[in-house]
């Protein structure tokens, strides 16, 4: 009688069952991978319109006004709401400066800085 060669149903039914196991786990995976680096690119972006803003403060570019204001704008093909804070530091010639940034249709800050400034003697 000569052998046959070749696999059983059961043989290839155990594949198929490890490399689905294998497709799923690859696929909840890279899933994963999608959705981190979205956040870490929100961040990024939220970190370069608090830090632009600051800098715009520092060099007088922006005006330095004392307490709270919002503003909105399209960065990165996104909609961006920055929230501004300063205070007078009492005892002091500097402001505290609180700078949060979160996407336009969400109250949950992205990104947010303190940072202190100099009064100006213009």
């Amino acid at each position: 009688m000569k052998a046959e060669k070749g696999f059983t149903l059961l043989e290839i039914m155990v594949a198929l069952a490890v490399f689905a196991t294998l497709a799923g786990a690859l696929l909840s995976a890279s899933q994963f991978v999608l959705q981190q680096s979205a956040r870490v690119e929100n961040r990024l972006f939220a970190a370069w319109l608090a830090d632009n803003q600051l800098s715009e403060l520092q060099l007088g570019l922006a005006p330095l006004t004392l307490g709270q204001r919002s503003q909105t704008s399209r960065f990165a093909q996104r909609d961006w709401r920055l929230n501004q804070r300063i205070v007078r530091e009492p005892k002091t010639s500097l402001y505290r400066v609180e700078l949060s940034v979160s996407l336009a249709d969400s109250e949950q800050p992205v990104h947010s800085l303190t940072s202190w400034i100099a009064a100006r003697h213009d």
